[in-house]
């Protein structure tokens, strides 16, 4: 069965600052503890494609891949996907920002499918996905509320 993740988080900032630092990809190793590096390989229009490589894991496997990303900032959603899939058959990103009281609701989904010879399953990857996005969620809340002037 296909995994599917769904994570949200608000942030106490305005949509136009979150917008602009979540879809900052340059810098994404600033906001995300995971990567250790992004690299840009191609602008088209709006869609930019680009290589991430974590930092090593507990086993010091470096894992790296090539996605595709699609900012709509009209509707205020963003599409992305893995060209390079890895042990995926497919991974789906979706990302959708909500003004709420009190900031901006970011919310992330992932549709994906491990494929038969990955070495962990769909199970597994989404229950590994679900924690992860959270502690990186929380990371970007904090550092955005941070520029924002917010407190904790």
């Amino acid at each position: 069965m296909p995994g599917h993740t769904e994570n949200e988080i608000t942030v106490a900032a305005p949509l136009d600052l979150v917008w602009e630092i979540t879809n900052d990809l340059e810098n994404w190793t600033e906001l995300f503890s995971e990567y250790a590096s992004v690299e840009i390989l191609d602008r088209k229009g709006d869609t930019t494609t680009f290589r991430l490589t974590m930092h090593p894991d507990e086993n010091g496997t470096v894992w790296s891949w090539v996605s595709e990303r699609t900012p709509d900032r009209e509707n205020r959603k963003v599409r992305a996907r893995r060209v390079e899939t890895g042990p995926f058959q497919h991974m789906d990103i979706h990302w959708e920002y909500s003004e709420v009281p009190g900031g901006t609701r970011l919310h992330w989904r992932q549709d994906f499918a491990m494929k038969p010879d990955a070495p962990v399953d769909d199970e597994w990857m989404t229950d590994n996905i679900n924690r992860n996005s959270k502690i990186q969620m929380a990371l970007i809340r904090d550092k955005i509320e941070a520029r924002a002037g917010v407190s904790r």
